[in-house]
């Protein structure tokens, strides 16, 4: 199964993907990644600081962006090429991420699609926003 081609593909079309955030989400990502900042994995110091609790990691709120691309739009057999981010409010353990991809521009010559990506909390506030390139897959 491959994902939707450049001419299966049109300005508007999108897909999300949801998740709550759990405090085992945000340790198993500190193993894999080697990313122990203290503000994701202790509550001791995370009290101390801006948020007044831990913080899941940009990057793996950014990672349901990827799922996004890699299931469902384009889908399957796509290439990440470019992601531009702003990481705009941190997600909690117990928040619910919706992760959004956008298409907002055909570049058929180069088989690419810029798309508008976002992810919004369970209220609905903006957690992240940017703009990908990718290239979805050729026809078999």
């Amino acid at each position: 199964m491959i994902g939707k081609t450049i001419h299966e593909l049109h300005v508007g079309d999108s897909a999300e993907f949801a998740k709550t955030i759990s405090e085992s989400d945000i340790y198993l990502y500190a193993g894999i990644t080697g990313d122990f900042n203290p503000a994701h994995v202790n509550e001791a110091y995370a009290q101390k600081t801006f948020f007044k609790t831990r913080i899941a990691h940009g990057m793996l709120v950014a990672g349901f962006v990827s799922t996004v691309m890699a299931n469902k739009l384009p889908g399957p057999g796509a290439i990440y090429i470019r992601q531009e981010l702003d990481f705009v409010a941190p997600l909690h353990i117990g928040d619910t991420v919706t992760a959004r991809a956008e298409v907002i521009e055909i570049m058929a010559d180069k088989n690419r699609v810029k798309i508008k990506t976002t992810c919004v909390n369970q209220d609905g506030a903006l957690v992240l926003s940017g703009v990908a390139i990718v290239s979805p897959p050729k026809p078999l």
